[in-house]
């Protein structure tokens, strides 16, 4: 199968051929060697569809409802009957950061491993609420194929995102390829315990440290990965810094920016960071910083995975 094949020949493929080309020609001035070669993506609206919900929202919605049938008490909390109630008004009343926290404390308690495997199985077995397929079969093709053409010229894949780095990690080997330890996202904070006399960590109610969004992303970056990327892959504000840092390499370094203008395929939409206002519009962000701008629409010949 001919590299990027679900991409069409435009501007934004000639634009990553051309890149890959540069960076990974032994005698070209713009030549990085292979363990300089470090890619980052963002996953929600990057990597998979975060429309008409991130599918973690959709996944502690599906753990709150099980648990308010054990504890109906559950229910009378706001944050938690306003999710129960799809009540979007009262949602965004509330904040995105308080509702993200009340789910977090939610899962408090919980081992590592039992996390993990609730996650993989929703993901794998329940349906996006739209298109009515498993959540895993939201991905986006044409991104798989960046991935594998990364990885044929020697980078290494991370996936940094502002989603909880556990719910990533759980799916990134199965939907990406991506081990587990390569995921940088949100982190939230255990308690190491001994139950029974056996040791183990556990889930606290609290976050270890800020949500990976902004400034963060490239903090964190730093902080796990310890290399600077020159290939950066986001769809947001959220994603602004770490696409600057990347694109900083200059002639080594690359941002593509994900534009969701395929309502029919997709959705249309402006993506914007959810944690923060933006002061414009990550697209106006991209042209001015010259960006790799890709459009859903006219470079992508197909929009999700092949099952």
């Amino acid at each position: 199968m001919p590299a990027l094949s679900s991409w069409n020949d435009g501007i934004a493929k000639q634009a990553i051929l051309g890149y890959l080309a540069r960076v990974t020609a032994a005698n070209g001035s713009a030549y990085v060697p292979p363990e300089a070669r470090v890619a980052v993506f963002d996953n929600d609206g990057t990597l998979w569809c975060e429309k008409p919900n991130y599918t973690q929202l959709d996944f502690f919605v599906s753990e709150l409802r099980l648990a308010a049938n054990v504890r109906p008490e559950l229910a009378e909390r706001p944050e938690y009957a306003a999710l129960l109630a799809g009540d979007h008004a009262g949602i965004a009343a509330l904040g995105i950061e308080r509702i993200a926290l009340a789910l977090v404390e939610l899962c408090a308690g919980l081992q590592p491993e039992e996390f993990e495997q609730r996650a993989r199985d929703f993901v794998m077995t329940n349906v996006h609420t739209d298109r009515q397929v498993p959540y895993a079969e939201m991905v986006y093709q044409p991104m798989l194929e960046l991935l594998d053409i990364l990885r044929a010229h020697a980078f290494e894949v991370f996936i940094v995102s502002g989603g909880g780095t556990e719910f990533v990690r759980a799916v990134s080997r199965q939907l990406y390829g991506v081990k587990p330890e390569r995921v940088v996202g949100t982190l939230v904070a255990y308690e190491y315990v001994r139950r029974n006399g056996v040791p183990m960590l556990v889930r606290t109610s609290s976050l270890y440290g800020e949500a990976n969004e902004g400034r963060a992303k490239v903090s964190h970056i730093q902080a796990h990965l310890g290399r600077r990327p020159i290939f950066g892959a986001g769809n947001s504000a959220g994603d602004r810094e770490m696409l600057e840092y990347a694109a900083a390499s200059g002639e080594r370094g690359l941002a593509i920016l994900v534009d969701h203008d395929d309502g029919e395929r997709e959705y249309s939409y402006a993506s914007e960071a959810g944690t923060f206002k933006a002061p414009e519009a990550i697209t106006d962000t991209a042209q001015e910083l010259g960006w790799t701008v890709v459009s859903m629409k006219n470079d992508w010949t197909k929009v999700f995975a092949d099952k």
